[in-house]
Order: C-alpha cells, then sequence, then structure tokens
C-alpha cells in the first residue's frame, strides 16, 4: 500500500488529524477535505449518536469521520477485499468498536434483512451510476427511519440521479469534480 497519496485524515471528533490509509483500487475516491468539512457542518445537529449506514465504504473517510464526531453506530459496506482489509486495519488502529465493517456488495447487502439509518452516505464509484436503484431500494426497504438524512456524491456536470419522492432536498453545493446533495427521507410507502 502507497503512503501520502493514498491517505486521508480524519477532520475533527475524536481522532482529528488520524490518517486513513487505503490501496489503489478502481473508481476509490475520497471525498475532499472541503466536502466532508460541509458536509458534517450540515449534519451536525443530528450525527451524535445516529445510526449510520456508509454503503460504498472505499476509503472509510464518511464513515470513520462520523464516528469520530459522535455517530453511535457506522456500517461500512464495501466488496473490494484489500479495500475491506485496509478499513478493517484502520478501524484496528483506532480502536473504532462503533464501525462495522461488512465485505459484501452493496446491492446485495440492501436485499438483506433490512436495519433502519438515521444517516446514509451514497458516494459510490462514478462509473457505477446505481444511484437511482440504490435509492429505491433504501426507500422501499425500510432502511431508513423517517426523517433520515441521505447523502449522495455525484460528478459534477452530470445530471443528479432520481431519487424517491419521499427525499426532500435540504442542501446542495459543488466542489470541483463532484456535486453533493443531502435528503430527508419521508415515510416510507405504506407507512
Amino acid at each position: 500500500m502507497k503512503t501520502g497519496r493514498n491517505q486521508v485524515r480524519i477532520i475533527a471528533g475524536r481522532w482529528r488529524g488520524r490518517k486513513l490509509a487505503f490501496p489503489d483500487a478502481g473508481g476509490l475516491r475520497p471525498s475532499g477535505d472541503r466536502v466532508r468539512e460541509t458536509l458534517f457542518n450540515w449534519l451536525t445537529p443530528v450525527l451524535p449518536g445516529s445510526r449510520c449506514l456508509d454503503l460504498f465504504a472505499g476509503s472509510g473517510a464518511l464513515g470513520f469521520e462520523a464516528a469520530s464526531r459522535g455517530a453511535a453506530r457506522v456500517v461500512a459496506v464495501e466488496n473490494d477485499r484489500a479495500v475491506v482489509q485496509a478499513l478493517r486495519d484502520n478501524r484496528a488502529r483506532l480502536g473504532a468498536d462503533a464501525v462495522e465493517i461488512v465485505a459484501r456488495d452493496a446491492l446485495a447487502y440492501l436485499q438483506g434483512p433490512a436495519e433502519p439509518f438515521d444517516i446514509v452516505f451514497l458516494d459510490p464509484p462514478f462509473a457505477l451510476d446505481c444511484l437511482a436503484g440504490v435509492g429505491r431500494l433504501l426507500q422501499a426497504g425500510g432502511w431508513l427511519v423517517e426523517g433520515a438524512r441521505v447523502y449522495v456524491e455525484t460528478p459534477a456536470g452530470r445530471s443528479p440521479p432520481p431519487v424517491p419522492a419521499a427525499w426532500r432536498p435540504l442542501r446542495e453545493k459543488r466542489a470541483g469534480q463532484v456535486s453533493y446533495q443531502l435528503f430527508e427521507a419521508g415515510a416510507a410507502a405504506g407507512d
């Protein structure tokens, strides 16, 4: 694993300034410091004690940042073996007991038994182009508490993916090559 270039630092909280190492992997591009700082400023009122799902965990920057800032539980789902091992190594190095690493494909994970989350991070490799389907599965499958916050990161210049009608946009911003949005999930159909 390379050092330097393949590291991202935790911005604030318990592990402020600590670095997360990650391997080279296709499509893995951690959210930048500026994006994460803005996102977590948006989430400050709802983050302490929350249950978070980092569905395409990659470097773990979003999930570990959430745990560092007071999330009670973070489930990080990732399917690349080398990336999963790096996540496990980072969890052990930080003593991040609130972070659970799940070695599984995100779509397969959503087909399993649902656990409701307060915050969901959706930042898949841009080439996957799967956000519309993932949004439907989250909304209809019982993965979101009413009022859950859902973070979506997409390439700048590309039309944002369609999201469930029950998701209300709260915030939107662009930084460099990415656009990012924060939604509030409404009740699932049938509630």
